[in-house]
């Protein structure tokens, strides 16, 4: 009687929880989908209806996959190209419908609203304690992690320790690196660049050369040194934009999987290599040769002086902790910069008018020869006019995502807890209402008396983010921009080659899916 006792429990206690998961697993992908959608239709906004399990997913694949198969015509008009399935949703429900200008899709079970008021927008990013960073798979997260994932008390501690590694003096003193990287590039394009001209895909110089000095200005050491671990963090993104394009299941991530192995496999070899370069560093602090003029120095220093101004490590950052801001710096130091430059290149070799009074500016202010310092960097205004208009055209990240744990009032709606929120940056700052009717033309002379005035005041350009979380390394990014623009413009003249294809794509940054092709030749002053 104890045994059929017994076993009638068993039976009841794997009846009871197999039911419990599969209430679950329905309310995730139906019951919570379904009333998302309700709430969200509710508050005026528009989408297609929920499909379980995959939502749009599908359809966005296929339409990227498309999209991807061959390059277009040269136009700044590329979100066709880069986010087909947001422009087809603009396209469906906010331009069709004039139902304002807010609308949502679906990543599988997963509501994404389109938020395009430049006014709701400031106030995201005024709130950044409301909405905040969303939480992302956790195989994504072993790409790099940090200063812009963290949240609350978390980033407000990381903001704090690493604010002096990007203070304006700092940077000053990173200026002789960044020369040094675009020396050594330059001698390189020398050896292959014809007296009558030659083509050359610049992209991987670029590339190589936003490596170099992020390795010199973070690490103190050069591109040949870090180039392990560039060439691991480059997989590593490839593999997570294939991750953050596919259904998310919980507990996936522990499946041995092609992809999973070597996703791990990189992080451990990055971190193995990160963790030598600061176990190198402690050791000479603790023996009085450290050197605190790169970004690693500079927060450790930062780090290990607040631990004894408070006497509590808790105070400070852990070992991962300072691993995963190098990581970043890596990633987004290399890849933010990169794609600044690449784009300005491909705009300047389309807009031979603008490249040529950014060269008799550079040549005026700074001459030849001479090495830039900052002060005469930072006077180079029609070259900031053009970053500026590069950025936003082709700014690195185009959409931007927030997420809320609770209801959140935003203007005159409230969002429902557990949606995400999608910022469409490149479409606002392409905004014809907001720029006017060559809003998608390269025109730099709009950002000939600032920021301000170009934007008339209106909330329609934010690269670098904006508010309390703008990007840290903004002002590094674009002093090392102005710098390889310095010496490019007066050594070489350089137009888009015939064999150039325009295709810009979107993965962790916007980038030129085939390269950059460009005719240079050689200026006969140097």
């Amino acid at each position: 009687m104890k045994m059929v006792s017994s076993f009638t429990v068993a039976i009841f206690c794997s009846v009871v929880f197999l039911a419990y998961w599969a209430w679950k697993i329905l309310s995730w992908l139906w019951f919570e989908p379904k009333k998302l959608e309700k709430r969200l239709r509710q508050q005026g906004f528009n989408g297609n209806s929920y499909r379980p399990p995959f939502g749009d997913l599908k359809e966005t694949v296929k339409l990227m996959e498309e999209a991807s198969s061959k390059p277009i015509s040269f136009t700044n008009e590329i979100l066709p190209r880069i986010l087909p399935a947001l422009d087809k949703t603009i396209k469906n429900y906010v331009v069709v419908l004039l139902a304002g200008k807010n609308a949502f899709m679906w990543m599988g079970p997963q509501p994404e609203v389109l938020i395009m008021d430049p006014e709701l927008i400031r106030e995201i990013f005024s709130k950044y304690t409301v909405f905040q960073k969303p939480p992302s798979n956790p195989l994504i997260k072993l790409l790099a992690q940090g200063l812009a994932t963290y949240e609350k008390d978390k980033w407000v501690k990381h903001r704090r320790l690493l604010n002096p590694a990007f203070h304006a003096e700092k940077l000053k003193n990173m200026v002789p690196a960044f020369y040094f990287s675009c020396s050594e590039m330059l001698s390189k394009w020398d050896k292959l660049v014809a007296a009558e001209g030659s083509e050359l895909d610049v992209w991987p110089y670029l590339r190589t050369l936003t490596a170099d000095g992020i390795s010199r200005t973070a690490f103190g050491s050069n591109y040949d040194e870090g180039r392990k671990i560039f060439e691991l963090q480059q997989e590593q993104a490839v593999l997570a934009v294939q991750v953050a394009r596919s259904l998310y299941i919980p507990g996936l991530r522990f499946l041995p999987t092609k992809t999973n192995r070597r996703m791990k496999q990189i992080f451990n070899e990055v971190r193995s290599s990160i963790l030598g370069m600061i176990d190198k560093r402690m050791r000479a602090i603790g023996a009085g040769e450290s050197r605190n003029d790169d970004l690693l120095g500079i927060m450790l220093e930062s780090n290990l002086t607040e631990i004894q101004q408070h006497g509590s490590k808790s105070y400070g950052m852990s070992i991962d902790e300072i691993i995963d801001e190098c990581k970043l710096f890596y990633f987004a130091g290399q890849e933010t910069t990169s794609t600044l430059l690449i784009w300005t290149m491909i705009l300047l070799g389309k807009h031979l008018d603008w490249q040529e009074r950014a060269r008799e500016e550079i040549l005026q202010v700074i001459g030849t020869t001479e090495e830039p310092d900052s002060d005469k960097l930072n006077q180079l205004k029609i070259v900031t006019m053009i970053l500026n208009e590069v950025l936003r055209l082709y700014p690195p990240g185009v959409l931007l995502t927030r997420a809320i744990e609770q209801d959140a009032k935003l203007g005159n709606i409230t969002l429902p807890a557990g949606i995400h929120i999608h910022i469409p940056l490149i479409l606002l700052q392409q905004d014809e209402e907001m720029w006017g009717e060559d809003a998608k033309e390269f025109n730099p002379e709009r950002f000939s008396e600032g920021i301000s005035k170009a934007t008339k005041g209106q909330f329609s350009f934010f690269p670098f983010g904006w508010g309390p979380r703008i990007c840290i390394g903004q002002n590094f990014a674009m002093l090392e921009a102005k710098m390889a623009f310095a010496m490019i413009l007066r050594r070489y003249a350089f137009e888009l080659s015939p064999s150039y294809a325009h295709a810009p794509q979107a993965g962790t940054a916007l980038v030129p899916q085939y390269g950059a092709q460009l005719i240079l030749r050689k200026l006969e002053n140097n």
